[in-house]
C-alpha cells in the first residue's frame, strides 16, 4: 500500500468521525450518517489495499 493511500484514507476516516459527531452534537442524523458512510468507505479501501499488498508479498 502506498503512503499516499494511507494518508488519503486516514484522512477520510478522521473526517468521517468528525462529521459523525458533528452530527450528533447537533443532532442531525444526516451528517452522522454521511460520517458513517465516509468511514465505512475508508474501511473500504484500508480492506482492499491489504489484499493487494498480501498478494504482492
Amino acid at each position: 500500500m502506498g503512503t499516499d493511500d494511507k494518508i488519503r484514507n486516514a484522512a477520510q476516516d478522521a473526517s468521517g468521525k468528525a462529521k459523525e459527531a458533528a452530527g450528533k452534537a447537533t443532532d442531525n442524523e444526516e451528517l452522522t450518517a454521511e460520517g458513517r458512510k465516509d468511514q465505512a468507505a475508508a474501511d473500504l479501501k484500508q480492506a482492499g489495499e491489504n489484499v493487494k499488498d498480501a498478494f504482492n508479498k
